[in-house]
């Protein structure tokens, strides 16, 4: 058996990871000290860290070894709660909070949810999910609560730009409607979509350099379930402009998101 996830909007097949399962009960009997340890070694690298498919600990998607996607799988039961009690009692702040995002994107249970709140963890909201027409859209910011990290797009997203020009002239208008902005916004959609990620509630906002320097979809960093072309963008600091930065720090001042 191996890992991966079922279909969802990132892919029609699923995703087949094709490393093998943990085994949770012997992870369970020596305490989760592998997990701590590990997460010890991330912390001292990055200011938080976002823990990719949090959804798995509450219950991940089991694919048999033999399979070439991951159509056909089962739910098996995860760790839940047990595994961030043993990190916080070592690595939590002295609030008792941990520095830790929770990515609970694809097929998002209320069970997940449930285990994302008991444990205090931030969820992630992805503005490129948003515009589907339907005002109660969780991805749109009027619906976000504080505890969250807003993204203009992820890794796994085309970057701001390349989904903009996928989208027919309904969707874009929509977008616009809702960004209160006219068709001469198209050549800045970036920084509309950068402005309204930073105006949100969320009290945390992460744009992806390819949003920053306007990049199209041949920028993009990873797309789900294909290997080749995957993870070899690469940014140089030629391509940065002083306009850049003044534009960020000018969104970061109007919206209280100025560190310090």
């Amino acid at each position: 058996m191996v890992a991966g996830v079922p279909p969802d909007y990132f892919s029609a097949t699923g995703q087949r990871w094709g490393n093998p399962l943990y085994r949770w009960s012997a992870h369970a009997a020596e305490d989760y000290r592998w997990w701590v340890e590990r997460m010890r070694q991330t912390m001292k690298l990055c200011d938080v860290v976002r823990i990719d498919h949090f959804r798995g600990f509450e219950s991940f998607w089991e694919i048999p070894a033999a399979a070439k996607t991951a159509v056909h799988g089962i739910w098996q039961p995860g760790p839940g709660e047990a595994v961030f009690n043993a990190i916080r009692r070592e690595l939590s702040d002295a609030q008792g909070r941990l520095r830790i995002i929770a990515e609970d994107l694809g097929i998002i249970t209320p069970a997940v949810n449930a285990l994302r709140l008991a444990i205090g963890l931030p969820g992630m909201r992805i503005l490129q999910f948003a515009f589907d027409g339907d005002a109660r859209n969780p991805y749109l910011p009027h619906n976000y609560e504080a505890n969250t990290v807003v993204y203009t797009g992820t890794h796994d997203n085309d970057t701001s730009r390349g989904w903009w020009e996928s989208l027919s002239r309904a969707e874009q208008d929509y977008v616009r409607a809702y960004l209160g902005v006219g068709d001469e916004s198209s050549e800045e959609i970036h920084w509309q979509l950068i402005r309204l990620a930073c105006s949100s509630v969320a009290s945390l906002c992460v744009i992806p350099m390819q949003d920053v320097l306007g990049l199209d979809s041949t920028h993009r960093m990873n797309a789900p379930g294909l290997g080749e072309g995957s993870w070899e963008w690469r940014f140089s600091w030629q391509q940065v402009e002083d306009s850049h930065a003044r534009r960020l720090a000018e969104l970061a001042r109007l919206y209280g998101r100025k560190p310090g």
